[in-house]
């Protein structure tokens, strides 16, 4: 059977590599439960990764009544995800380092249980705040090292298994905007309930991931193959040594990170209330909005398998951010009229997102190098989407319409497209790092 994983997963100059120790799914003993722990606790922990978001921002409403929120604190809720994303996004490196990627996403998981059962009673809106970045420091550093754990367990099904999580990603995304003011009213319309009943799905989270979280000591942990010897090997920055910053290929995936990430916070918080605004009935807008979100459960899946088959993933990237053009030509000029294909469009154009945690699987060759470009390019990547929101808010209230906000979202897919073109080239990090290392 052929692998899903393209030349730059390993380096081509090494011949006859290990045959098994690659892949944990091919060895059979002690590891064989580990390997099925770890696929359950990916799909689990990724369903984990936007419940918090969601679910507030479909009882904002009632949240702001309950605590006395002002509008402008309200508003400001859109950039704390991105803002906690990627300062706590840079600590998970090292905390991996310490305690061991497994460990970390397990403790992750626990920070998003806890975060999301007291937020609701906390009675004020510091402690509110507080709470909530608990949470997102949970998702935080789980974002982070979810490219890591598939690329250490999985090195030959890197697409499959990144489509695995993102398509869980998609589904916990739409579930949580889709039943949370349904389960809402079914436990009496008490929005405390309807926010902390979230809390369930993190404690599930946790369960598969106890037995691994000692796996540096125990041994559990799948065993890479060491490299073989040549110029490669022997460079620095194929270990803690690779200075992540001075790669090219690291700052395009991170901006092409960052852009799609403003893309997608700008849809979840504001597609909605152009469609009303343009004549739709809130419950269409709201349904809307729920298919733009759904597109990337099956879509999510099969990206990351096609983008693994590639040499470059440059023609995919482009395919997303025509789509994404087309749905924005469709709001500026016709937004109620096309408003389900402009949905869908948008819905496939936000799948940039699956598609950049392929390509940092894919643009990094060793354990290590994926850390760090992981970390890396999530965290700048957050850093960078944080004023899109809340700039479009600022535009929609100055302008009296949509069109200008509409036309800086389709002008920011432009350099989108750019940057990801060259960030899904046919080369890693370490390569880049080698060829600037001074030769003696």
């Amino acid at each position: 059977m052929a692998s899903e994983e393209t030349p730059t997963m390993a380096p081509p100059t090494a011949p006859n590599p290990t045959p098994t120790t690659a892949d944990p799914e091919k060895n059979s003993g002690p590891h064989t439960w580990a390997v099925r722990l770890v696929t359950v606790g990916i799909v689990l922990a990724a369903l984990n990764l936007r419940p918090a978001i969601t679910s507030l921002g479909a009882l904002l409403e009632e949240v702001r009544d309950g605590l006395g929120m002002s509008g402008s604190l309200a508003g400001l809720l859109t950039s704390v995800p991105p803002l906690c994303f990627a300062v706590f996004g840079s600590m998970a490196p090292r905390l991996a380092k310490r305690f061991g990627a497994s460990a970390v996403v397990c403790f992750g998981m626990a920070a998003i249980a806890a975060g999301l059962v007291i937020r609701p009673y906390t009675g004020n809106t510091v402690a509110f705040l507080v709470a909530t970045a608990l949470a997102l420091m949970g998702i935080a550093v789980a974002n982070v090292l979810m490219p890591v754990i598939v690329k250490r367990w999985f090195p030959e099904k890197v697409g499959t298994m990144t489509g695995l999580y993102s398509m869980a990603l998609a589904a916990g995304t739409s579930m949580a905007a889709a039943v949370t003011v349904p389960v809402t009213d079914a436990l009496g319309g008490d929005w405390k309930s309807g926010l902390a009943v979230w809390a369930a799905l993190g404690v599930a989270a946790v369960i598969p991931w106890l037995p691994l979280v000692r796996e540096k000591r125990t041994g559990i942990a799948p065993q890479q193959p060491a490299p073989a010897p040549d110029a490669r090997s022997a460079a620095p920055a194929e270990g803690d040594g690779l200075r992540i910053a001075r790669s090219r290929t690291a700052w395009a995936l991170a901006c092409f990170f960052g852009l799609q990430a403003t893309a997608a916070y700008i849809t979840m918080g504001w597609m909605a209330q152009i469609f009303r605004d343009a004549g739709v009935s809130a419950s269409t807008a709201g349904v809307l909005l729920a298919v733009c979100m759904v597109m990337g459960v099956p879509l999510g899946f099969v990206i990351p398998r096609v983008a693994a088959r590639l040499p470059s993933q440059g023609p995919m990237v482009v395919f997303l951010g025509v789509c994404g053009l087309a749905g924005y030509a469709g709001l500026y000029f016709a937004p109620a009229s096309g408003a389900w294909a402009w949905a869908v469009l948008l819905g496939i154009s936000n799948c940039a997102f699956p598609l950049a945690l392929t390509m940092v699987g894919m643009r990094a060759r060793t354990g290590p190098g994926v850390v760090k470009l992981s970390a890396f390019a999530q965290s700048t990547g957050y850093l960078i989407s944080i004023p899109g929101p809340l700039l479009v808010g600022v535009l929609y209230q100055h302008s009296g319409g949509w069109g200008v906000p509409i036309a800086l979202m389709a002008a920011l897919m432009v350099p989108q497209i750019v940057v990801g073109v060259f960030a899904g080239r046919n080369r890693t990090v370490e390569d880049e790092a080698t060829a600037q290392a001074p030769t003696s």
